[in-house]
């Protein structure tokens, strides 16, 4: 059964997700697309709160540090 605390931290990365989807989609951006639904999908996977955190700022960050590599 979930917490409350993996609840909203999975509402918080969906909805940044959201906008990283609605980016990506517009500015055909393939990078921040693909990001935005994993960040929509992941939180229903993990259920450490420590794992589900990392994750979910690795995931953020993912299309900055792309972008700085290439």
């Amino acid at each position: 059964m979930f917490e409350t605390t993996n609840l909203l931290w999975g509402v918080l990365f969906s909805s940044i997700g959201l906008g990283y989807f609605i980016f990506g989609k517009k500015q055909k951006h393939k990078v921040a697309f693909y990001t935005g639904i994993s960040l929509m999908i992941f939180p229903y996977f993990i259920t450490d709160q420590v794992i589900l955190v990392i994750t979910g700022i690795g995931l953020i960050s993912l299309p900055y540090l792309i972008k700085k590599l290439l």
